[in-house]
């Protein structure tokens, strides 16, 4: 199943996404959770309530994709962690070693934007990148989860991009300020659950462009560190919730690694892709 949540000029609702509609949940059902972060804390039964309401939706339900406006699929996850150095080639590209332990590090809230919104290029620096990532969605909670039982953890699967201002991830050995700026974080638009895809999610070209220009060529079963295996990781050390979001890392292709370096400006059109999840797009602006 494919969900969303999306906006018509009041607060944003749950929708099944259905070829170039969207079901808006709310009409179908009352009994239905009315957004993503409901839905999922309210368990996987409520996916199959969900699939028997939208079977009856009412035409004044159904709503064309070109005239919705997209939102993020939760507005603020208790926790947006992210994998770096995931792609060998990335790694290389950027001059650091294969890892054997993930490298991780946290997004804020206040730096996530939806699908459409624009990237903001801050005053401060013009180095804005691009990173093209599968970012997994967690559905029931955890500590110490086995890899063979990882996947059982997933409640679906969408897209990520990473905008990151290189010349304030480079300040330190800690790369928080360059993964924060607001504005840098297209999370969504759409959700796909896991019986659509292959197990991982593994198997699946990832892509980005830039003004139509293909940047970033690749596929998720090339990352090192697997969702299985980030899941098992993660819950050594933490707990995961219904809500959280993993971001995986990214293929090479980069704008760092250019000559000269590729990056974006204002004007610009940023796009994901991931195969069978669909494109996460974004306007590129300066900070006012």
């Amino acid at each position: 199943m494919k969900l969303m949540m999306f906006e018509t000029g009041g607060p944003a609702r749950l929708g099944v996404v259905e070829g170039e509609t969207v079901i808006d949940v709310a009409l179908c059902d009352a009994g239905v959770p009315e957004t993503l972060k409901a839905l999922i804390e309210a368990g996987p039964g409520a996916l199959n309530g969900l699939a028997e309401a939208v079977k009856s939706a009412p035409e004044s339900a159904k709503l064309a994709l070109a005239r919705i406006t997209p939102a993020l699929p939760i507005a603020r996850p208790g926790k947006f962690i992210c994998v770096g150095l995931n792609y060998a080639l990335h790694a290389r590209e950027g001059g650091h070693d294969i890892p054997t332990y993930p490298s991780l590090f946290v997004r804020w809230p206040t730096s996530l934007v939806a699908a459409e919104a624009p990237v903001v290029r801050p005053k401060v620096s013009d180095q804005l990148d691009y990173e093209a990532e599968l970012a997994i969605v967690i559905g029931k909670g955890g500590r110490h989860i086995a890899e063979d039982d990882a996947l059982d953890y997933v409640f679906g699967y969408t897209m990520f991009n990473d905008v990151s201002v290189r010349a304030f991830q480079r300040k330190t050995s800690q790369w928080t300020p360059g993964k924060n700026f607001d504005g840098t974080g297209p999370l969504g638009p759409h959700v796909v659950t896991p019986d659509d895809l292959p197990p991982g999610a593994s198997g699946l070209r990832i892509t980005s462009r830039v003004n139509g220009e293909t940047r970033q060529d690749s596929n998720t079963a090339d990352m090192i560190f697997s969702t299985a295996q980030i899941i098992a990781t993660l819950s050594e050390f933490m707990t995961l919730e219904p809500g959280d979001v993993i971001a995986t890392g990214t293929p090479s292709g980069v704008a760092h690694a250019m000559t000269p370096p590729g990056w974006m400006k204002a004007g610009d059109r940023v796009e994901v892709e991931i195969e069978n999840i669909g494109v996460l797009a974004n306007p590129v602006v300066d900070e006012g």
